[in-house]
């Protein structure tokens, strides 16, 4: 629409207490334009001429609705109308039907059987009981715990810090099974879920429908079992003790242009409410967009993810699940410049997991932006854990530290928390497309002064035709014995480059926001009680615009550990290396 004059708005009926405050925290102003409502006189001349009016957007000053072609000439005509645009369009229904076809014919998905409830309706599982805690495996009873720990829950925990006072966002398919999970016994008895709200169907229930959102607050809320004293378990999540506002955006297995209509209806409503976290375990990608699209400007949830940045509010996005397939990037709204897109880690090795979408955007700028597991013991409906993988699940576990972070830093603003989780990443200023700044840490968060400089731990050493990495001695000592200068060919994780797709040599996970349970006949993960892995030699070659060209994380097994031609070191190029905490570059 072209204006709101005359509008009546009263932002402390409109906003919460909540709202007014996180506001207030981050001086903001106490409503802006964006914040008006759209001109009623121009709503009701659009539903004169149309047959359905699907949202009004405060945000974007702009009506959605269903049109005729004639219908829509005849809106371009109206006053107060900018401009009409059709939503772009893909051959979606081919692809949805043959992803369906997929999911239901993989050979490791349960089947899962429900009996109609004959006093609500409702769907209910037919295994309603509560999974005994000694049918949880040691292995995934120790693959919670290091899902916690690799992101300091222990010492959160210990200092206080468990998302007191924040308000969550989720958005998600639905939360079937979520209220009565004994997981979230304490949630619900402290009824710290504030509002929830429908926006496909337009009601309050959002306990129907999938059970994705089920297990995303597993990794922010939920808890184990608990022990024999009747205390509450081991939290499976960082956030806790935070509030929750739960929005259905989602339907199962389609992916329509109303579940972005329904995205940004959320998190107008999440405003309101004072959210000052969205989590959305969610990603739009080749059902109705193109790689070249994945700019944070194309879709309409990347730009209303970045005025929810704009407007106090920490966006934390799954990066994706199509790191194997033919897509490889990342989809949206982890595109948007100002969220905080979260790709996925291997437990075992604390690398980038083969599923977990790729950087970079398609104008070339950064994502992701962290890294957390990829695979995680949570809840799942019947009140049930499973093992379950996706950055769906990276996501929450972000999210939850970020509300630990700011619980203890309230004056930060949404986009000083946002910088401070990227510097706390233990790859920083070391960035590559695979992990991000890597996993955030605590230290690296909380710490009083900025971090003295690591000590040298390699040394660029230039020959005639090319340019060696080298381990100092005092660095290459293991364990057990001293590292060679030269051993046997070192093991390689290698990335791919800005050329190349990487292999889908694993069964496929599913995108985000349809993860599956993992195959009850997986082979178990090799999991230490804490995260400690080999040190990794990580580095990268980027242009002069800070383009990565190539980059690669090799296990050190050597002190000559890489060495690169010469001649691929175009003018303003940058050799970067990361090694046991040490960051240098290299150019010629």
């Amino acid at each position: 629409m072209t204006d709101k004059s005359g509008v009546q708005f009263n932002p402390q009926r409109y906003f919460s207490p909540e709202a007014r405050a996180r506001r207030r925290r981050q001086h903001l102003p106490a409503f802006e334009a964006t914040d008006l409502p759209v001109r009623p006189d121009y709503v009701a001349a659009i539903m004169a001429h149309v047959d359905t009016v699907t949202l009004v957007s405060r945000w974007f000053n702009a009506v959605s609705c269903r049109a005729t072609p004639a219908q829509a000439a005849a809106l371009r005509q109206l006053p107060g109308v900018a401009s009409v645009q059709r939503w772009p369009m893909r051959d979606a229904q081919v692809t949805a039907v043959s992803e369906v076809a997929r999911l239901v014919t993989a050979p490791h998905e349960k089947l899962s059987v429900f009996l109609i409830s004959q006093t609500t309706g409702n769907q209910v599982p037919n295994n309603p009981s509560p999974q005994d805690p000694n049918n949880i495996s040691a292995n995934d009873y120790l693959l919670a715990r290091r899902q916690v720990a690799h992101l300091d829950g222990p010492a959160l925990r210990a200092a206080g810090l468990q998302g007191q006072g924040l308000r969550i966002a989720v958005f998600d398919v639905g939360f079937r099974g979520l209220p009565d999970h004994p997981a979230f016994a304490e949630l619900m008895d402290s009824k710290r879920i504030v509002a929830t709200h429908d926006f496909l169907r337009n009601r309050d229930d959002v306990f129907v429908g999938g059970s994705h959102g089920t297990e995303v607050m597993g990794c922010l809320a939920g808890r184990l079992p608990a022990g024999s004293g009747g205390a509450a378990g081991p939290a499976l999540g960082l956030a806790p003790a935070a509030e929750y506002l739960l929005a259905r955006t989602e339907q199962l297995h389609r992916e329509r242009y109303a579940e972005e209509e329904a995205w940004l209806a959320a998190v107008e409503w999440a405003d309101r409410l004072g959210a000052d976290i969205i989590n959305s375990s969610l990603a739009y990608t080749e059902q109705r967009y193109f790689p070249e699209q994945m700019d944070g400007r194309r879709s309409l949830i990347a730009r209303a993810a970045n005025i929810a940045a704009r407007k106090g509010m920490l966006v934390v996005s799954a990066a994706g699940n199509d790191g194997d397939d033919d897509w490889v990037r990342i989809g949206t709204p982890a595109d948007a410049d100002s969220a905080l897109a979260i790709g996925g880690l291997d437990p075992e090795t604390g690398l980038h997991v083969d599923f977990s979408s790729y950087g970079p955007t398609a104008d070339r700028r950064r994502k992701p932006n962290l890294a957390a597991f990829g695979i995680v013991l949570t809840t799942t409906p019947g009140g049930r854990y499973e093992r379950l993988e996706g950055t769906s699940f990276s996501a929450p576990l972000v999210a939850g530290l970020a509300a630990a972070l700011w619980q203890r830093q309230r004056q930060l603003t949404a986009m000083q928390l946002f910088k401070l989780l990227e510097q706390a990443g233990e790859l920083y200023p070391y960035f590559d497309y695979a992990h991000g700044y890597g996993r955030p840490r605590l230290a690296r968060a909380t710490a009083a002064a900025p971090a003295t400089a690591a000590a040298a731990t390699f040394d660029f050493v230039p020959h005639d035709s090319l340019v060696a990495v080298i381990i100092r001695p005092e660095a290459a000592r293991s364990p057990a014995t001293d590292l060679p200068l030269l051993a046997d060919d070192p093991a390689v994780n290698r990335m791919p480059t800005a050329t190349e797709s990487p292999a889908a040599s694993a069964p496929k996970t599913p995108p985000v926001g349809q993860e599956k349970p993992v195959p009850a006949d997986a082979p178990p993960l090799v999991l230490l009680p804490e995260p400690s892995y080999p040190a990794y030699l990580y580095w990268n070659l980027a242009d002069r615009r800070g383009v990565l060209r190539r980059y690669e994380t090799r296990a050190v097994t050597q002190r000559l550990v890489v060495q690169v031609p010469r001649r691929l070191l175009r003018n303003g190029d940058v050799l970067r290396v990361h090694f046991k905490g040490y960051t240098a570059t290299y150019s010629e």
